[in-house]
């Protein structure tokens, strides 16, 4: 099968944690990406009892140019979170899949020597600006004034003509996936992201941000400023209530498709950090052993079915078999390419996204991908299970998948 496979040996993802998603327009709404990095990067940190200047890499990620300064987005990061000014910063950018290829990166590096890499992903897709690419030479007298909004534009790909939406109902056409089966697995999302929020279960992965300033000597401050009233953000904001009657009563996004607002991920705000290093070196149990990761191209039209091809190259190269993968998590764009990934692995739901996922909790492109992978993280810890893959398909046309390991697993097999 073709497509890009990596090993890796002796990786470890050391810990991970994320700000609460909020949605678009919320609490998180005027605060820059890179704060928001900050925030996760300093955090992580300390929950590891890492000293900044053991990091030897940093690399970070963010779909939106949501900030002036946006360029230095992985520098800045890296330089408040207190790593040496000698350390290299680079920036990552795989989409959706962002946060894997920041762990895959990292995962690189450690195998060629390095030591320990900070990895930071940070969306604000509130703060996608309302953007001219042709207007640098003025307007002309009587022409059109060509701004659009960015957010909106960048889910359309100009290459098969389509939007993100209409990838899913081609998916929904292609493998006889109906309404109420789209909108039935949408529902069990939100109940599973509800619960899961309810019991606490992502309370060891979220850091609530609050106001703060984040000092740096010799250079200019900088932080966090939340909205009048607001003191903390302490959870994911778009968990909510619903009901099959209520999303069947929701137009679809396409006339003759199956997706609409209540079945497609929340367009939230949020940040997600971890650390990869040697999992020889670490003086405590880690979060996760990163085993492989898998990257593949599929046809742009029907880029939601990319997690299946990355999926199967991963378990093939790996000499593994679905049946020895306790938890699967695949991120959620819309329900209909869930569903479609899910027939052609021929995976039951039993096994995939158990706490929720994005149409319940919400997808901030480039961190998504550590979400997943710290979520897994720990349910396979919580439920002694040994393997766990974490897949999430790519705008454009690709899937990746990253294999882990419970390194604390207790069993036969």
């Amino acid at each position: 099968m073709s497509g890009q496979y990596s090993a890796f040996s002796d990786v470890a993802i050391v810990e991970a944690v994320r700000t609460p998603w909020v949605d678009l327009g919320g609490a998180l709404a005027q605060v820059s990406p890179i704060d928001l990095g900050i925030k996760v990067g300093r955090e992580v940190l300390a929950r590891a009892a890492i000293d900044p200047q053991q990091i030897d890499s940093v690399l970070a990620g963010s779909m939106a140019q949501a900030s002036f300064d946006a360029y230095l987005l992985p520098r800045h990061i890296g330089l408040y979170s207190g790593v040496a000014q000698r350390v290299p910063a680079l920036g990552v950018q795989r989409i959706c899949a962002t946060g894997f290829e920041l762990l895959r990166q990292a995962a690189l590096e450690v195998g060629d020597g390095g030591q320990m890499a900070l990895c930071v992903a940070a969306e604000s897709m509130s703060r996608n600006p309302i953007a001219a690419y042709t207007h640098r030479d003025g307007f002309p007298l009587g022409g059109t004034v060509q701004f659009k909004d960015f957010l909106w534009e960048a889910l359309y790909d100009p290459a098969p003509a389509v939007d993100m939406i209409a990838t899913a109902d081609n998916l929904a056409k292609r493998y006889g996936l109906s309404r109420e089966a789209v909108d039935g697995y949408a529902l069990l999302s939100h109940q599973r992201a509800l619960e899961s929020q309810a019991f606490g279960r992502w309370s060891a992965e979220i850091v609530a941000v609050t106001n703060e300033h984040f000092e740096l000597a010799g250079y200019q401050p900088r932080g966090i400023e939340l909205p009048r009233r607001v003191e903390a953000v302490t959870q994911d904001s778009h968990p909510r209530t619903t009901t099959m009657a209520a999303l069947s009563r929701l137009r679809a996004i396409h006339t003759d498709g199956v997706q609409t607002a209540g079945n497609s991920c929340a367009v939230v705000d949020g940040a997600a950090a971890a650390l990869v290093g040697r999992a020889s070196q670490s003086k405590t149990p880690v979060l996760a052993h990163l085993l492989a990761s898998a990257v593949i191209g599929v046809a742009p039209e029907f880029m939601g079915i990319g997690p299946t091809p990355a999926i199967q190259l991963l378990l093939q190269r790996s000499g593994l078999a679905l049946s020895d993968i306790g938890r699967l998590e695949i991120n959620e764009a819309q329900a209909a390419q869930v569903l479609a990934v899910a027939q052609t692995l021929e995976l039951d739901c039993d096994r995939l996204n158990c706490q929720g996922g994005s149409l319940g909790i919400g997808h901030p492109l480039a961190a998504t991908g550590l979400r997943l992978v710290m979520t897994l993280a720990r349910q396979l810890r919580e439920e002694n299970l040994r393997y766990g893959i974490a897949a999430a398909c790519v705008g454009g046309g690709q899937g990746m998948a990253l294999l882990m390991e419970n390194p604390v697993f207790i069993g036969s097999n």
